[in-house]
């Protein structure tokens, strides 16, 4: 799916981070779309939370979407449950369906970036793509960052 309509950059500098992300592709930090796993304390499921590159995930927001806590997944974890190690997460692709939430903070941009499955890939789409692609909830996901 992703050939035809998205085009896969991958870069000689890290884009694990949101920082190191917007470094190498020259764009906003809040444009980079972060794919964090946590995982759902009762039922162990995993929620993929996509926020912009500058917000903060609550687990207390994410949690009330899920009517669950909801706790930061460990690195095996997210590694088992969507196929990718921690920095590189895709918003699509997982080894797994998961609840996924799209901040609404996101909206805002022309073009957003996410990883493209390794921390030195990423790729460019709109925030609808996103949307439609994942079939993810848009809400409210996140605390502005005010570092």
């Amino acid at each position: 799916m992703l050939g035809s309509r998205f085009e896969v950059m991958e870069f000689d500098a890290s884009t694990r981070s949101a920082a190191d992300a917007a470094a190498a592709i020259g764009c906003s930090v809040s444009q980079i779309a972060k794919s964090l796993v946590f995982r759902a304390t009762t039922t162990d499921r995993p929620v993929l939370v996509i926020t912009s590159g500058t917000n903060r995930a609550s687990e207390a927001i994410i949690g009330t979407h899920l009517v669950e806590a909801v706790e930061r997944a460990n690195a095996d974890f997210v590694r088992d449950r969507t196929g990718f190690a921690i920095g590189g997460v895709p918003p699509i692709g997982h080894s797994e369906p998961m609840f996924i939430v799209i901040d609404e903070d996101l909206r805002s941009f022309d073009e957003i970036w996410a990883a493209a499955g390794t921390p030195n890939a990423v790729f460019r789409l709109k925030f609808a793509d996103l949307v439609q692609l994942t079939g993810g909830t848009v809400a409210k996901v996140a605390e502005t960052d005010k570092k």
